[in-house]
């Protein structure tokens, strides 16, 4: 159990380090001379540190060992994230923000090779349920503290507040956690042997599908955390506190789903739990588009929302564990590309929202859709048949998903 708490604990450097500020972030948008677009990209460069810092701290995970790309990682990101608090412009702020998301991305891609060592079959899922529970409530816990922060300090100690949950972090790291790729099942060959394990990994149909498929429905959560700050206190005036009760319930609900989904793992086959969530996360996209499009008021936005982001506790551990089930002697470079899918796109569209400015909720709707539609078309598109190719139906796994534990 210690060892779940520990690796949930790691899995959190997306949220938290994305969801603490955001309280701040007009503040930030102001004291800087920024737009709130320029405040927006401070997301987006750390989600591309997130995304391109896994491809390189998986594949080293599988080379060198869990324990040392880690440990690397931890440090370069308490370092990182006490330089953001000094920054003297949005432009240096942007480049720090990628910084840090580099070196997080090693928490949360070698968190998840770590469960495939020790983990494989519904056992797998189960265990990416329960690390849903442990790393759900970090964006259950960031922005109400961030609420309660800017209160008391500016943006700039905020990120102080990120550089000592660092040092937390490097702490469990260093003390809470063994190494679990002995020697000998090593990847070696450098980089064209990591190149090799690329390709196989792009030439695998089902592996690409349910990485796209979890990258648009995590895109539309993206979308969420981007704009949520500015539609919710700016459009329809909430304090930062109350925004901070707003977001951390849809946390709740993240987490809650993730229990939901690690349940229902024990009855019905991945393909099937995960093309639930993607049902529930398009019924809430389109809520919150038409919401948005047609003025509704404010309670039908927060349960569309709710509906939407929630989904993505079921969509999030059922794909992580599709993903890696056939790849456990490359279970890092496997995750490094579902880390790459989930964040690039969440990158992308992190802008987008706040396109037409602070004053209107009408981004919002259309990316969420759009990246919720996306998802379900190439689930329904690609996924399935792949999956009936590989003779799965709805009660049943996938051949390489056993029972028994790896250890």
């Amino acid at each position: 159990m210690s060892t779940i708490i520990v690796l949930g604990m790691l899995s959190t450097f997306g949220p938290i380090s994305l969801d603490l500020y955001l309280p701040a972030l007009p503040e930030l948008a102001q004291d800087l001379d920024a737009s709130a677009s320029s405040a927006q990209l401070s997301i987006t460069a750390c989600l591309l540190g997130l995304a391109v810092g896994q491809l390189i701290a998986g594949p080293l995970s599988d080379r060198f060992g869990r324990r040392r790309p880690l440990i690397i990682g931890l440090v370069l990101y308490l370092i990182t994230s006490a330089a953001c608090a000094f920054a003297p412009s949005v432009t240096v702020l942007l480049v720090l923000r990628l910084l840090q998301g580099l070196s997080g991305a090693a928490g949360l891609v070698v968190s998840r090779a770590i469960a495939r060592d020790l983990y494989s079959g519904r056992r797998l899922v189960i265990v990416f349920s329960r690390l849903m529970l442990v790393s759900g409530l970090a964006p259950v816990i960031a922005p109400v503290l961030g609420g309660q922060l800017s209160r008391v300090m500016t943006w700039r100690g905020i990120f102080v507040v990120l550089a000592a949950f660092g040092a937390v972090l490097l702490a469990a790291g260093l003390f809470g956690l063994r190494e679990t790729l002995p020697p000998e099942r090593r990847l070696s060959g450098g980089v064209p042997a990591t190149l090799r394990g690329f390709r196989s990994l792009l030439k695998d149909r089902l592996f690409v599908a349910v990485v796209a498929a979890s990258g648009f429905a995590g895109a539309s959560m993206f979308a969420y955390i981007a704009g949520a700050t500015f539609v919710l206190q700016r459009v329809h005036q909430l304090s930062p506190q109350g925004f901070s009760f707003v977001f951390g319930i849809n946390s709740l609900g993240i987490m809650a789903m993730g229990q939901v989904g690690g349940r229902l793992a024990h009855r019905w086959s991945p393909s099937r739990v995960l093309g639930i969530g993607l049902l529930l996360n398009l019924l809430g996209a389109t809520g919150v588009a038409t919401t948005v499009l047609a003025g509704l008021s404010l309670p039908f936005l927060l349960g569309s929302l709710f509906v939407m982001v929630s989904a993505v506790g079921l969509v999030f551990p059922t794909a992580t564990a599709l993903a890696l089930a056939d790849y456990p002697h490359q279970a890092g470079t496997a995750s490094s590309l579902l880390g790459l899918g989930q964040y690039v796109a969440g990158a992308a569209v992190a802008p987008l929202v706040g396109i037409a400015g602070e004053d209107t909720a009408v981004p919002l709707g259309v990316v969420a859709l759009a990246c919720s539609l996306c998802a379900t078309a190439v689930f329904v598109l690609v996924a399935l048949p792949a999956v009936r190719r590989r003779h799965l139906d709805e009660t049943a796994d996938l051949p390489a998903l056993t029972e028994s534990p790896q250890r």
